[in-house]
């Protein structure tokens, strides 16, 4: 007989009660940075969404194989990076026009012009960071927006501090060599 039918009830409800504790606290201290970090690699709230989902959702399938004292940030992090790369992979495949930020202007009212040069600005720098090998979007995208520690993005992404230091670099260098024509001269 399997163990766990063998158990009472009371404990089987405990058991559950503390794995829905802790869901909901996972969930409210790491569902809007994922979200944040899925929205900014794929620039598509619904996907981004999506990707914060399916990122919960394989926890709660995985979360007893995790090693002890293992991260489970990093655990998100890299299911969710992984996530949106298979997404951005498939939407290479079938292209769709993305969402736009919303509320994220410098001023409420800006001229026609300056919206469209704030417009274009974004979507170059966009361009930009999108045309970022996998490894060094994510990187950039967890030590910019979501103030990670090279420790931490190792965890990650996989590899050590000094490779995700490399990665930062060399996504900035690629950055600077293609925003060139946006920066003042010095």
């Amino acid at each position: 007989m399997n163990a766990d039918l063998s158990e009472p009830a009371s404990s089987s409800r405990n058991s559950r009660e503390e794995a829905e504790g802790e869901l909901r606290a996972l969930l409210a201290r790491w569902q809007r940075p994922l979200f944040g970090f899925a929205w900014r690699y794929l620039h598509n709230a619904a996907d981004a969404e999506e990707v914060t989902i399916e990122t919960f959702a394989r926890y709660c399938e995985h979360r007893g194989r995790l090693r002890a004292g293992a991260q489970v940030s990093s655990w998100l992090f890299a299911t969710a990076a992984n996530l949106c790369r298979n997404r951005h992979r498939w939407r290479r495949r079938h292209p769709q026009e993305p969402d736009e930020p919303s509320g994220d202007l410098p001023c409420p009212d800006p001229s026609p012009d300056d919206a469209a040069r704030l417009g274009e600005l974004r979507a170059e720098v966009r361009a930009a960071i999108d045309a970022l090998p996998p490894d060094q979007k994510t990187a950039l995208l967890l030590h910019e927006y979501e103030q990670a520690s090279c420790r931490e993005i190792a965890a990650v992404v996989g590899c050590s501090e000094r490779g995700v230091e490399t990665r930062l670099y060399r996504a900035k260098r690629q950055l600077r060599r293609r925003l060139r024509h946006l920066l003042p001269e010095v």
